[in-house]
């Protein structure tokens, strides 16, 4: 299998690469920016499969298309939030999270090696996905969670919500008033019913609310550690490969 890398973060690019040797998968080319890109496929034979970042240093990934007919199978690797990315759940396209799980890599690996696009494939339209995560349609998020306390159901204003956060396989919303409450989802799911210009996954473990938080300080490894207002159970640390994206949603 010859295997592409398209992503404009050296240090992302090379765990992804690290990643997919441990799968016995090598990595042929790493490659950076769109212009690069562009300039590599006039001269190259196309790979059976690119890893494609959508937010290049130079711009959005699409671009190559506007000037390559590219004739490779595509797994995107994306932080955009969960409702952008039905644009490709429509277009029949795998996509990876990041940061990216190494088991969702194995499975994204193992749904390309099963369905050899060289017998069945699916034209895309990459114009619809841009315009779609340029332009995201309007769309209700969720305004309340219910938790079970006792023989009763409290209902939680998400506005409440200072993060949510995973414990011994629970999923948990700690509130501004100090309580915490076991949820009856899972962070994943919690991806497609967050508003994202409030709510941000800084780590696997967290969620976490901007109207809630009382400090940003540096930390080990080019991270960041979060001081919410009043949960104080747990560090919560933004992962070094969120941090970007998580200054970007700050601002």
């Amino acid at each position: 299998m010859n295997v592409l890398i398209i992503e404009d973060e050296k240090p992302a690019a090379r765990r992804l690469s690290r990643l997919l040797s441990e799968l016995q998968i090598e990595v042929s080319t790493m490659l950076h920016s769109v212009e690069d890109s562009i300039a590599w496929f006039q001269d190259n034979p196309h790979p059976d499969l690119i890893f494609l970042d959508i937010q290049l240093s130079d711009g959005l990934s699409f671009e190559i298309f506007d000037a390559i007919e590219v004739k490779s199978a595509i797994i995107f690797t994306t932080a955009y939030d969960e409702y952008a990315l039905q644009a490709f759940k429509l277009n029949s396209i795998d996509y990876l999270l990041k940061p990216i799980d190494e088991e969702e890599l194995e499975s994204a690996v193992k749904k390309y090696q099963n369905f050899k696009p060289e017998n069945r494939r699916i034209p895309i339209d990459f114009n619809d996905i841009k315009n779609l995560l340029i332009n995201p349609l309007e769309r209700e998020y969720k305004k309340r969670f219910t938790a079970k306390v006792g023989q009763h159901l409290k209902i939680i204003n998400a506005d409440d919500v200072e993060c949510f956060y995973s414990e011994n396989k629970g999923t948990y919303a700690a509130t501004s008033d100090g309580r915490n409450y076991l949820l009856d989802t899972t962070l994943e799911q919690l991806e497609e019913e967050l508003e994202p210009q409030t709510f941000f996954r800084v780590s696997r473990k967290f969620y976490v609310n901007i109207n809630h938080v009382g400090d940003i300080i540096s930390y080990t490894n080019s991270r960041l550690q979060i001081k919410l207002n009043r949960f104080n159970e747990h560090d919560i640390i933004v992962s070094r490969e969120r941090v970007r994206d998580f200054k970007l949603w700050l601002e």
